[in-house]
């Protein structure tokens, strides 16, 4: 019965669906035996060089004193004193004190047939091994045997641990005594708690006497029964060490010299001085001898990365075989709806039709609309641009009635020519404007800088009489440009009269005027030592319709925004560019560059 309810929903769902979850399950299991194959078979080639590396940096520090007990043997004094022919060790200790020094090891000592220390390098010091019998040893009893011995513990005087090479001590080919030299793999270990899988080095007994993690030194790999702890007591090898276990579980094998193995977690101190790269759980435990010697090297490889990254493919496995599987779905379905898109286009066709009609009406009275805009941005332009010329002509015409009134008629015949020449100024200038949106169909001429310079001052002597701005024009005589002299002078009067209104109120306004020929160019530079132009208003500089001048301003003609609009599509039709930035000195920075006339 409670079943039922199950079975009702599996059938709603459908069988594609639950094909789908089992293909996707399939292939999400596939991929993770094969990836976690493939990282184990790759970690297990990475801890066996890790293992050569290791065996062998430890093997070098090893030999690099094997020969050394035996050289004990050229001393004359050293046989004398162990042979008993020397009362007083004195010499012979001062000797092993200074070979201590410059070797490095941990100690030097020679012993007697019967195992007592007669001469030490450390013979100065309060823990010396003069007079101590260490002949339960066992590197004592391999030399004294007449084979060299090789022995880690714990000493007893000092509790300080070493590996101990012994040599005996020969005199017409019989033993008379035993050279020992205790020797620190303590920088080995300390090199080796820097390395990514942690490594340990156990003795015969399985007793770790060497780690990169410093907790698991004196543990032990597998459990040690009575007798052999009775033993270690005997010898005092370990010095009454707890020797705890380990707790490394084995697994599963996966070759001869390869398990996986579960490894405890650290707490609280030993935590705290175990290597950055340890890592508890499941690990790879590889395990390879120690040529020379009874111990055992072990690297611990971390399988935590192997198993997070089958788990990871496992997932993409099953992702993309369902994701095969819904394109299939999709394809049917995708044939199945074809024909039904089909009647739709046809339907959708007519409603096109229906919509195009439409569009078009639209569309006409959308350019209607642009044409009307443009009309009125001219018209505006217009305005703008006349605004400063009709203020020079009301000046020369007052003018010319003063001078009509005293008389002065060369005076005033000089006035009616500028007004003449103004008149057909604006001419050209409404023409100019009313040409704006196209490019420009007038042929370029040579024009010198410094009379376009000097006509748009004239224009605008009035507003700088005004305001008190000082004016200053420096323009090179080999500063002609290729262009038309009116639209180049429309362009110096909207610059300038924007200068002119940056400079309102200030009291010590300047202008500065530059024209010079640079290569193929000519630079025209206008320069105020106004607020300058901020980054947003820098931003929107020449953008048709804004700006920073209040609306029915007298002296900027309106603020509509299109001085700058229209001067840079003039310079840009003569082949050059209107740039404007703020001056080393503060202030705003117009540069007019156009092309160079010939010479």
């Amino acid at each position: 019965m409670l079943l039922s309810p199950a079975i009702r929903r599996l059938r709603r769902v459908g069988p594609v669906p639950l094909l789908l979850l089992a293909l996707a399950l399939l292939a999400g299991v596939v991929g993770f035996r094969v990836s976690e194959t493939a990282g184990l078979d790759a970690l297990r080639d990475t801890g066996r060089h890790r293992l050569d590396l290791y065996a062998a940096s430890l093997e070098r520090e090893i030999d690099k004193y094997a020969f050394f007990p035996a050289t004990l043997e050229l001393e004359r004094d050293v046989l004398d004193l162990v042979a008993g022919r020397l009362s007083s060790p004195h010499a012979v200790s001062r000797y092993l004190e200074r070979l201590n020094q410059r070797t490095g090891t941990l100690a030097i000592y020679a012993m007697n047939l019967q195992g007592r220390v007669v001469a030490a390098s450390n013979w100065n010091r309060p823990d010396s091994f003069i007079g101590e019998d260490l002949f339960y040893r066992p590197y004592f009893v391999a030399a004294a045997a007449g084979r060299p011995g090789r022995f880690y513990g714990v000493g007893t005087t000092r509790n300080e641990p070493g590996y101990f090479l012994s040599s005996p001590l020969t005199e017409d080919g019989e033993v008379i005594g035993v050279a020992v030299v205790k020797i620190s793999l303590e920088q080995l270990e300390q090199s080796w708690a820097t390395v990514e899988a942690p490594v340990l080095v156990a003795d015969d007994n399985g007793v770790v006497i060497l780690a990169s993690v410093p907790s698991w030194r004196y543990a032990t790999l597998r459990p040690l029964d009575e007798p052999l702890r009775r033993r270690f007591e005997q010898t005092l090898q370990y010095n009454a060490r707890p020797l705890p276990p380990l707790g490394l579980t084995p697994l599963r094998r996966l070759s001869e010299d390869a398990e996986l193995a579960r490894l405890p977690s650290l707490g609280g101190a030993a935590a705290e001085s175990a290597s950055p790269f340890f890592a508890s759980g499941l690990v790879l435990a590889q395990t390879a001898p120690l040529h020379g010697t009874p111990w055992t090297l072990t690297v611990l490889s971390p399988v935590a990365p192997v198993t997070a990254m089958a788990w990871t493919r496992a997932a993409l496995s099953a992702v993309g075989s369902a994701l095969v599987g819904i394109l299939m779905i999709l394809w049917r379905q995708h044939r199945r709806h074809l024909r039904a898109l089909r009647r739709a286009n046809d339907a959708l066709e007519r409603k096109v039709e229906e919509r195009t009609h439409t569009l078009r009406a639209a569309q006409g009275e959308l350019i209607h609309a642009g044409k009307l805009a443009v009309i009125g941005q001219l018209s505006a332009g217009l305005v703008h641009e006349l605004n400063q010329p009709l203020a020079a002509l009301r000046t020369l015409s007052g003018n010319t009635v003063k001078f009509l009134q005293r008389g002065n008629l060369e005076a005033a015949q000089s006035n009616l020519d500028r007004i003449g020449q103004l008149v057909d100024r604006m001419g050209a200038l409404t023409g100019d404007l009313k040409s704006f949106a196209r490019k420009s169909t007038g042929a370029p001429q040579p024009v010198t800088a410094a009379r376009a310079i000097g006509n748009a001052l004239f224009l605008l002597d009035q507003r700088l009489s005004r305001g008190g701005v000082a004016v200053s024009v420096t323009a090179a005589d080999d500063a002609t440009a290729l262009c038309d002299a009116n639209r180049l002078e429309q362009v110096l009067v909207n610059v300038i009269a924007n200068a002119l209104d940056a400079l309102h109120g200030q009291p010590d306004g300047r202008l500065t005027l530059s024209a010079a020929r640079a290569g193929d160019r000519v630079r025209i530079a206008v320069a105020d030592n106004g607020p300058g132009l901020p980054d947003a208003v820098r931003a929107r500089l020449f953008e048709p319709f804004f700006t920073t001048k209040e609306t029915g301003d007298r002296e900027t003609g309106g603020g509509l925004g299109l001085g700058l609009a229209i001067s840079a599509g003039i310079v840009r039709d003569f082949g050059g560019a209107l740039t404007g930035a703020n001056g080393p000195d503060g202030g705003a920075l117009f540069t007019i560059d156009l092309p160079a006339a010939e010479s």
